[in-house]
């Protein structure tokens, strides 16, 4: 065979080398370079947003609280004045400590209070109560904190001669009496969970009576939101919430002679403060 180069071909060239395609650069590959520097940038603000969240998340329960009672303080003094906004919120705030102390000494977990403007306060429970009795317990802590928070407002009128912190007083002694109304979400409702559920039926036919005598937003609020409660009265309950209610004569006695003595004894504060 004869291995001459034909001459077609051209000649071998041994410093010639074969060049591949350069490789396809996918729509990827395009897209992360070009967002690169602002990924760098976006980690930075992440680390930098991060150390804030650091910083502030222990704040955020007094932020939270003394945020709402700075609005609802000046929601009240628009109409009340300064001095009198200032004492009232102090007062709602001491009522809701009271609910607070309670709710910790039970071992629950429970949020900061948080204030809104015409409808008082409230504190968020996270995790529900054992039994109705220790529900009961903390319902009645607060109108017990509230109820020494006014008396003192009372002491300092008999040492001043203030009308001012009688009328005050008086401001405190209606707000505890009437978040004791036996009804839906207020004190009294949780209370009445270790005497009986059915005195909601008595909480009904009162705030019934109170918004057809003063109809207002509040009152017919509470009707409404108490609904399902009073519902729950007439349905089969599980064995669950058979338990729930079961606690000891001596538990109940007490907490019907620390309700209806609180009752009692803010309906005659008020009228000794009435002017």
């Amino acid at each position: 065979m004869n291995d001459a180069p034909s001459p077609f071909q051209a000649p071998h060239d041994p410093t010639l080398t074969l060049r591949a395609d350069p490789p396809r650069v996918t729509w990827r590959q395009r897209l992360k370079k070009l967002l690169g520097p602002f990924a760098a940038v976006f980690a930075v603000l992440g680390k930098f947003f991060a150390v804030i969240k650091g910083l502030l998340l222990p704040l955020l329960p007094f932020i939270k609280t003394g945020g709402t009672m700075l609005i609802s303080i000046w929601f009240y003094a628009q109409g009340w004045g300064w001095p009198f906004a200032v004492g009232f919120v102090i007062l709602i705030f001491v009522h809701e400590c009271g609910h607070l102390v309670v709710a910790r000494w039970f071992g629950l977990k429970v949020g900061a209070p948080m204030f809104i403007p015409f409808m008082g306060a409230l504190i968020a429970l996270k995790q529900a109560p054992r039994n109705a009795w220790v529900e009961a317990c903390v319902g009645i802590g607060g109108p017990i904190a509230g109820s020494l928070g006014a008396a003192g407002c009372l002491l300092t009128y008999q040492v001043t001669g203030d009308l001012f912190w009688r009328d005050l007083a008086f401001t405190g002694f209606f707000l505890n009496l009437f978040n004791l109304t036996p009804i839906g979400f207020l004190d009294g409702g949780r209370i009445v969970t270790a005497l009986s559920p059915w005195l909601w039926v008595v909480g009904l036919v009162i705030m019934g009576a109170m918004a057809w005598a003063h109809p207002n937003f509040l009152l017919i609020l509470i009707l409404i939101l108490s609904l399902p409660r009073l519902w729950s009265l007439f349905r089969t309950k599980t064995e669950a919430e058979k338990r729930y209610f079961e606690i000891s004569p001596g538990q109940r006695g007490t907490m019907a002679a620390m309700y209806f003595g609180l009752v009692a004894a803010l309906g005659w504060a008020m009228f000794a403060t009435a002017r």
